[in-house]
């Protein structure tokens, strides 16, 4: 057995318009929302009365994809602190490759969302940083120098 592809990485959000806005500012394309309900949904989650909506985003290479969920039910729960550290066990953060970091963290700075740390180089490769957005997810930020 081989995987294919990674297809997406899901993100369970309790404001979707806020969190589908942020990741648009960012760059990310919106593929296309759904509302997903029914017993196939349920089994597979391994929940009773599963009722979400969900928002697919894409970026612009096409090669990577974010699905964000709303759960109207059953209740969305919280395993962790909101904006927990970067050293909590779990997803802790999704990174992008962008062209201009300082600008990029600019306009995500203008919706609201935090440097976690600061932007620092490393070696003469790549200039990085850590961004907290909505629902305290940690988005990265790489820019590939040279």
């Amino acid at each position: 057995m081989t995987i294919q592809r990674m297809d997406h990485v899901g993100v369970v959000v309790d404001d979707l318009e806020a969190a589908v806005a942020f990741f648009v500012d960012l760059g990310l394309e919106l593929e296309g929302r759904a509302p997903i309900q029914g017993q196939w949904v349920d089994r597979v989650a391994g929940l009773e009365g599963v009722r979400v909506d969900i928002a697919m985003l894409r970026t612009p290479d096409g090669h990577g994809r974010l699905e964000l969920t709303k759960f109207h039910t059953p209740r969305a729960v919280s395993a962790e602190p909101q904006d927990a550290p970067g050293n909590t066990l779990g997803l802790r953060s999704i990174m992008f490759t962008v062209d201009d970091v300082d600008a990029v963290v600019a306009g995500l700075r203008a919706r609201g969302a935090e440097l976690v740390g600061e932007v620092v180089q490393y070696q003469d490769r790549y200039r990085l940083c850590y961004v907290r957005g909505p629902e305290g997810i940690i988005v990265a930020l790489a820019e590939q120098l040279g």
